[in-house]
């Protein structure tokens, strides 16, 4: 399809300001008019090409994200000729969630940057560096310290999450960004159980002496993202339009809250995700004697999380997302509260239970907390409109916002993977089990209910209404 298919035409009294802008413009396939608010535009030409760019930044941010978290499959190969204690492995499952929070940031500026299409192209095609640096370096006698900067380089399948988010927000009219916006991250988070699905099979297969075939089953994959992301997506202007976003909702009391909020969903998918493994290996040595064991139940909680993820985002859209995000964090307490019973009695089908609950939750947790924040800035522009600015401008003011909270809050929420791996490191150092992080986990879920209820749903005056 060529650009000028894509591409619809500004109107005439700004034709010759877009073309001057556009001139400015890194690549090609630019839409300088997106009107997703609008009906008709919506039906005839907005509907097709957003779903299009869907279905390409989910085939992009899935693979990014089974990058982000190929350590936490990796470390089941890490057997005792690598010489590594459960502390170090712990650490190889947390820095690559470091890096990846980190990278969110600059990544959703680089969406207003250099567009939505161009930088899932290049997003993708970074991921070759953390698997090439694996392909190199992953083999018996490698020093501790190398290992921790292979690692590190995986972050960059973190930051993919942030620019695909922000740029997906932009494609859809507000009473479908919670389900696109699900859609979109349940999509990308699947990688996270498909490549621990990818692991099972090659333990099971090649044993433990094959962890670089990991790599190889996905560098043909990461180059297939990027050539489908250049060839079927596109860069909306509206989206370079956002670079000064950011600094605007820093200063919004909204945005430190769901970034608050996200740390508990968000934080706690991925770092169940990396941790579990290890954690069963670690907690449950007996009833897992081989990583084998380990890997194939690992993939179950990933698994439901990313599945149900657009269930939350459309039961938001439904209900609205601060009252169904008050009762998953309840959820996510008892949940929390069954797993520490479920170790002080050393119980694993009362462990499985409990943990699977976590993930559903924090999957579900996942999909509310994101469709609360474009609702945000909608009331707040409802509520700037009644005061008689401009429709549009109101409307395009909290696309833009909302775009870089998505970007800011994601960023935010994934250190809470990091303090989740290291409340297990701490934790099993400590007491040698995990009961002591299950406590903090506890503790947390009560505080984000409590702030939810307090911020969003309990009467007030001037909250932003119907969030």
């Amino acid at each position: 399809m060529s650009t000028s298919d894509t591409s619809t035409t500004a109107p005439a009294t700004s034709s010759t300001l877009a073309t001057t802008a556009a001139k400015h413009r890194l690549g090609g396939r630019w839409i300088e008019d997106w009107r997703p608010e609008d009906p008709e535009f919506w039906t005839t030409r907005g509907k097709p090409i957003a779903r299009r760019n869907l279905i390409f930044s989910v085939a992009s941010e899935h693979i990014g994200f089974s990058i982000w978290s190929l350590w936490s499959v990796l470390v089941l190969f890490l057997g005792p000729e690598y010489g590594f204690d459960p502390a170090q492995k712990f650490l190889l499952t947390a820095l690559p969630t470091l890096v990846g929070a980190v990278l969110r940031l600059p990544y959703t500026f680089a969406v207003a940057i250099f567009g939505g299409r161009n930088w899932t192209i290049v997003s993708a095609l970074l991921l070759l560096v953390p698997t090439t640096l694996i392909a190199i370096f992953l083999q018996p006698g490698v020093e501790f310290g190398t290992l921790l900067v292979v690692a590190m380089s995986a972050g960059v399948g973190g930051g993919n999450f942030a620019s695909s988010m922000t740029n997906i927000n932009t494609f859809y009219p507000v009473r479908l960004k919670g389900w696109a916006l699900g859609i979109n991250a349940g999509g990308g988070n699947l990688g996270v159980p498909v490549v621990q699905l990818v692991g099972l099979v090659v333990l099971a297969t090649l044993g433990t002496q094959h962890p670089r075939a990991m790599v190889v089953i996905y560098l043909p994959l990461i180059l297939l993202a990027a050539s489908g992301a250049a060839v079927f997506m596109d860069n909306l202007a509206q989206n370079s339009q956002a670079k000064g976003a950011i600094r605007e909702v820093m200063t919004h009391r909204e945005t430190w809250i769901m970034s608050l909020l996200y740390i508990g969903t968000f934080g706690s998918f991925i770092g169940f995700s990396f941790a579990f493994g290890q954690v069963l290996l670690v907690q449950f040595p007996e009833q897992f004697p081989t990583p084998v064991k380990a890997a194939a139940l690992t993939v179950l909680g990933p698994l439901l999380g990313s599945l149900i993820r657009p269930v939350g985002g459309a039961l938001a859209d439904r209900y609205s997302g601060s009252r169904v995000t008050f009762w998953n964090f309840v959820a996510m307490a008892i949940g929390a509260g069954v797993v520490l019973a479920a170790s002080q009695l050393h119980s694993l089908p009362i462990y499985i239970v409990g943990f699977t609950t976590l993930f559903v939750f924090s999957g579900l947790g996942n999909g509310s907390t994101y469709k609360m924040i474009p609702a945000i800035f909608h009331a707040k522009a409802v509520v700037e409109a009644g005061r008689g600015e401009e429709v549009d401008l109101t409307e395009k003011r909290a696309t833009r916002r909302a775009g870089a909270l998505i970007g800011l809050a994601g960023a935010i929420g994934a250190l809470g993977g990091v303090g989740v791996n290291l409340a297990f490191r701490q934790s099993f150092l400590s007491f040698q089990t995990g009961d002591g992080a299950y406590l903090i986990f506890i503790a947390y879920y009560a505080v984000c209910f409590a702030i939810t209820w307090t911020a969003f749903i309990r009467p007030q005056d001037g909250r932003p209404p119907g969030v």
